[in-house]
């Protein structure tokens, strides 16, 4: 029984049977939403962005959306070990009252942002070789600048009625913002590749608190970030409303010449574009007509082996917020376990670089 399950695309596959699995290689790293899901990866992403990748120094691209790029961003510390833990040890010890305000939770969330990379803006985003984009969304039409918790709640019914139909039309509600390293010149992102309208920010010192804010602000839930330096005007909230999965055009980079793999640790063997995705299991990029995006991705993700040994038999998500209620110390511990378990996925990974066995691989 294994913890791990791999998936590839037919590039990344070839590469991999020619070359092995190598630090080297590896030019974009993407980091899906997914809340407390991301507790999972502490000791595989504490390995990768502390010991194999340094190994092999070169420019790569972190991007992530929602708890995505606060685990990039995490990376692109100086001491990413203990960045990560640092991360994990804030985000556990999350306490709520039973039914916070969204005020409450944004004020939480800021505070949490403030200990997680105060101090530590400009090693962030000055690193030396990783490059890190967040992922977050602008509102249009009734999103654009609503005042009142109604205009949010029918902004958000029309948007996602909207992408009942198509996800194309969802680009009339909200669009993407991409808030990065202007070291980066992204082109792979920057020629369109959707329906969705998407601006480029640069990433700075003084708009990393707002941009990472602003890329988890879950709606309705939280308050909205009305303003991020250097953005267009704007009401923003989470990445993941639009990039959950990060579905995106990964094979643009397979042809660098320093090497274009896509390395995506990921929580599940599903690519869903949006958040409002999740109902509609039709709509999954691995068997969509941008499948051809994922040829040099290597997928990662926990097997269903390893989630049965976990408790509640699954991994860490925001429902375990209302499941444990106010019982605070037990949703906690149950966490701690989950990013103990995660021991067993770095563990693994090691074992598969160091020696791949191509008969684990399956198709994306």
């Amino acid at each position: 029984m294994h913890n791990l399950i791999f998936h590839a695309g037919p590039k990344a596959l070839q590469h991999v049977r020619e070359h092995g699995l190598r630090a080297q290689d590896i030019a974009v790293i993407p980091a899906a939403a997914g809340g407390p899901k991301g507790l999972i990866f502490q000791a595989l992403d504490q390995w990768l962005f502390g010991h194999w990748l340094p190994s092999a120094p070169r420019e790569r691209m972190l991007i992530g959306s929602s708890i995505g790029a606060w685990r990039m961003a995490a990376a692109c510390h100086a001491d990413p070990v203990a960045a990560f833990a640092r991360m994990g040890e804030l985000y556990c010890n999350q306490r709520y009252d039973a039914k916070p305000s969204a005020q409450n939770v944004t004020d939480a969330c800021i505070e949490l942002i403030e200990n997680f990379i105060g101090g530590h803006e400009e090693e962030i985003t000055e690193h030396p070789h990783f490059r890190l984009h967040m992922l977050t969304v602008r509102g249009r039409r009734l999103l654009r600048a609503p005042k009142r918790r109604a205009t949010m709640i029918g902004g958000f019914t029309a948007a996602t009625l909207a992408n009942l139909t198509s996800r194309s039309r969802l680009g009339r509600h909200l669009e993407r913002v991409v808030i990065g390293d202007e070291r980066d010149p992204a082109f792979w992102l920057k020629a369109k590749f959707d329906a969705f309208g998407t601006h480029f920010v640069p990433l700075n010192s003084d708009n990393i608190h707002a941009a990472l804010l602003a890329s988890g602000t879950l709606p309705l839930i939280m308050e909205p970030v009305r303003a991020i330096p250097h953005a267009p005007n704007g009401t923003y909230w989470d990445g993941g409303l639009i990039d959950y999965h990060l579905a995106l055009p990964y094979s643009r980079v397979a042809g660098d010449p320093a090497g274009g793999l896509v390395l995506y640790p990921h929580f599940t063997d599903q690519m869903v574009p949006g958040w409002l995705d999740k109902s509609l299991p039709w709509r999954r990029a691995s068997y969509g007509k941008h499948s051809d995006w994922l040829d040099n991705v290597l997928l990662v993700a926990p097997s269903e082996s390893f989630l049965r040994t976990l408790s509640r038999g699954k991994l860490p998500d925001r429902q375990d917020f209302f499941y444990y209620g106010t019982d605070h110390d037990f949703r906690i511990r149950n966490w701690q376990l989950a990013i103990s378990a995660g021991q067993l996925l770095r563990d693994e990974f090691a074992t598969f670089v160091a020696n791949p066995d191509l008969s684990r691989i399956l198709p994306i």
